[in-house]
């Protein structure tokens, strides 16, 4: 009789197992790391980053998403990271850094549980449902807004605009990103903002307090005054073309080759007869603007061409880019015309004036009493250095942001790290109904929300510990709104000191991070085997 006897395991399996968690951990810590480096930027007290590419070029920023995309990361899980904050600023605009610092942190957490031999699906599901729950938390605290309370809206830019680089700006720039976004906006039935219809133009100059708002448009490229056309036009009557306004060339690639003078003359007499023809139909129309396509095949308009326009009293503006075509199309209600046989006047567009106007670093073609008020409008931004004009229009960008979440999810929330400390002291009173590990992962999950209102503090110079320790107590006796105020170093009411935020940045900073997070996990455990298995065949 045999007796089947258990295999004992071998020093093979023993050291891929390790390897298993070996590969596991460091994809965690890879990933965290990232996570350090903008840590120090969260806040109005977090500091600014200064990156040089490549190529010599500074870059001054503390946007979370900024920094990293300027970053070269190798890890597949650092860039992870970088595309968790990507996604933070294509659905919320703002809390980039944010949602990097709370995946960090939720990472954290789960190295601690892997340490106690926690298995990783455990943990994704136990983060999961917290995260779930906590979502409700945010949603009881939330206050709803009406679009047509301007004070509300403009104290939500002013917050995000805080923690910019730009921030005694503030009350230059979130007005205009209030009234930019309001403008192109039905408050009743929208519930959404495509940003692409805000055009922002930076010029070198003057200071930020001389940025404004356009209702119309700005142009940077120039009015041609080379055969001394008009560079001032009411009333005007605009014609946007994609096809050339000079002579036409063969199909093929061929050469004309002409050995007498009679034959040269009577060459530039039919081209110039050609281009005739061509400026009088376009002035038939009435148009007496003139927008012509930037082209790379040939010359957009010639000389002769704009000679014969000046002579018409046509203004002409060239190098249109073809991604500015929509944008002008919507703005001044008319369509672009891809040839002369389709120039008619029901395709013209109209405005009641066109200049151009000068700065200290050259001049703006402007548009303005156009028809469709409430399609697009224009910002100019005026700066002394180009650093600061990057970080004012990114500054800008998140301003619209903010906007645009309260547009899509009209509740606000207060700031100062109080959202996540009322969901992190909630979640701590649910975890005492569950039992076990799960019990163990909320906790954790808990805990690791702390992260926002520590590091706000840190980065502001205060106690970190003690003032994590009185917000909680302030929330334990139910002061929701309790949260850091960084300016007066103190905890207040975040409603009274009108530091608010949207809901949308907060509900999704929250789900994209705890999502991140069990991603890495299944990242890891896959990366893992992968190796094992690449092992395995070698051997």
């Amino acid at each position: 009789m045999s007796v089947l006897q258990k295999k004992p395991q071998t020093k093979k399996t023993f050291e891929t197992s390790e390897k298993h968690k070996d590969v596991r951990m460091s994809n965690l810590i890879n990933a965290k790391s990232v996570s350090d480096i903008v840590r120090t930027s969260l806040g109005p007290r977090g500091m600014d980053k200064m990156i040089q590419d490549g190529k010599g070029e500074v870059l001054v920023s503390n946007d979370g998403a900024t920094i990293l995309s300027k970053i070269k990361i190798v890890h597949p899980a650092g860039r992870m990271m970088v595309d968790l904050s990507n996604s933070q600023d294509v659905n919320a605009g703002d809390g980039t850094t944010t949602v990097v610092v709370i995946c960090g942190s939720l990472l954290q957490a789960a190295i601690d549980l892997l340490d106690k031999e926690i298995h990783p699906m455990k943990i994704s599901e136990s983060f999961r449902k917290a995260e779930i729950e906590g979502q409700k938390y945010l949603k009881e605290m939330a206050k709803p807004v009406k679009l047509i309370d301007n004070d509300s809206l403009l104290k939500a830019a002013e917050t995000s605009l805080s923690s910019k680089m730009v921030s005694q700006f503030s009350n230059i720039i979130g007005p205009i990103a209030v009234d930019a976004v309001m403008k192109i906006t039905n408050p009743e039935v929208d519930t959404n903002v495509d940003l692409k219809n805000i055009r922002i133009i930076k010029k070198f100059g003057k200071t930020l307090e001389e940025s404004k708002l356009v209702d119309g448009i700005l142009f940077y490229q120039k009015i041609m005054h080379n055969a001394g056309g008009p560079s001032k036009i009411e009333n005007a009557k605009i014609g946007l073309i994609q096809f050339q306004l000079s002579p036409p060339k063969t199909n093929m690639d061929m050469k004309l080759v002409i050995t007498d003078y009679n034959k040269m003359d009577r060459m530039l007499r039919d081209e110039r007869r050609y281009l005739i023809r061509m400026c009088k139909k376009i002035k038939d129309t009435g148009c007496n603007v003139l927008l012509i396509q930037k082209s790379i095949l040939r010359d957009a308009v010639t000389n002769m061409a704009l000679h014969i326009l000046a002579k018409l009293k046509i203004m002409v503006i060239k190098d249109i880019e073809r991604d500015e075509i929509e944008f002008i199309s919507k703005t001044l209600n008319c369509k672009p015309i891809a040839s002369i046989e389709g120039f008619v006047k029901e395709k013209l567009g109209s405005a009641g004036l066109v200049q151009e106007i000068g700065t200290s670093d050259g001049k703006l073609v402007q548009i303005t009493d156009v028809p469709n008020k409430g399609k697009t409008v224009s910002v100019l931004i005026r700066g002394s250095n180009e650093l600061l004009l990057d970080e004012a229009e990114r500054s800008l960008h998140d301003a619209l942001c903010v906007i645009r979440s309260l547009v899509k999810k009209k509740f606000l929330l207060p700031g100062g790290g109080a959202p996540e400390i009322e969901v992190s002291y909630r979640l701590r009173e649910w975890a005492e109904t569950l039992k076990g590990e799960e019990k163990m992962c909320v906790i954790k999950y808990a805990e690791a929300l702390e992260i926002i209102p520590y590091t706000l503090s840190e980065n502001a110079g205060l106690r970190s510990i003690n003032v994590v320790t009185e917000l909680y107590n302030e929330h334990k006796k139910g002061n929701k709104t309790m949260g850091l105020n960084v300016k007066k170093g103190a905890i207040s009411d975040m409603w009274k000191d009108s530091v608010i935020q949207p809901f949308l940045v907060s509900s999704s900073a929250l789900s994209l991070a705890t999502e991140l997070t069990g991603g890495v996990r299944y990242f890891t455990i896959n990366f893992s085997l992968f190796i094992i298995i690449i092992i395995i065949f070698n051997q």
